[in-house]
C-alpha cells in the first residue's frame, strides 16, 4: 500500500488503555503510512516507568506534551518539562518515566514505524499492560523487535 496524506484531529485515533490511567491514543498507523512512521500520544500517571529496553529495527522520538519526564538513553539522565524532545537511535536502551506530581502526556514516534505494532497489537487485542507478567511482557515486546535489558532504572 502507497502511503497517502491523512489529517488525525484531537481526540481521533484508537485508544490502548494499557493499565488504570495509563493510555496511549495511536495517531498514525503502519497501515496508514506504508510503514514509514508510528505514533501515539501517550497519557501516563505521576510514577510511570518503563523497563530498560530497545528496539532493533525503528528509531524513537519523544516530544513532551505537558508533564515532567525523566529519560535515561544509554549512560545519560536528563530530565525534562513541556517541549523537551528525545531521540533514541534503534539499539540504544533507553527508559524513561514521568517524575512529575502530575499526569503527563507525550508523543511517540517510531520510524520505521515497526516497534510501534506492539501498540497496535495491544490495542487490538485488547490486553492492557497490567494484565501481563514480566516473562509474557517479554515475549510479546520481542516480537516486534523490541528487547528488555534490564528492570527500570528508576
Amino acid at each position: 500500500m502507497d502511503a497517502k496524506g491523512l489529517v488525525v484531529l484531537p481526540g481521533e485515533g484508537a485508544v490502548w488503555s494499557m493499565s488504570p490511567g495509563r493510555s496511549a491514543a495511536l495517531k498514525l498507523q503502519n497501515a496508514q503510512t506504508a510503514e514509514s512512521v508510528m505514533a501515539f500520544e501517550e497519557t501516563a500517571p505521576a510514577g510511570t516507568d518503563t523497563t530498560f529496553h530497545l528496539h532493533h529495527d525503528s528509531d524513537e522520538l519523544i516530544y513532551v506534551l505537558s508533564g515532567e519526564f525523566t529519560f535515561k538513553i544509554a549512560d545519560q539522565t536528563t530530565i525534562g518539562g513541556a517541549g523537551t524532545c528525545a531521540f533514541i537511535p534503534r539499539g540504544v536502551a533507553h527508559a524513561w518515566k514521568n517524575t512529575g506530581a502530575e499526569p503527563g502526556k507525550a508523543l511517540f514516534l517510531y520510524t520505521p514505524g515497526g516497534a510501534g505494532r506492539m501498540f497496535e497489537e495491544a490495542r487490538r487485542l485488547e490486553q492492557p499492560l497490567s494484565s501481563m507478567g514480566a516473562t509474557e511482557i517479554a515475549a510479546f515486546f520481542g516480537r516486534f523487535g523490541w528487547e528488555t535489558v534490564g528492570p527500570s532504572p528508576f
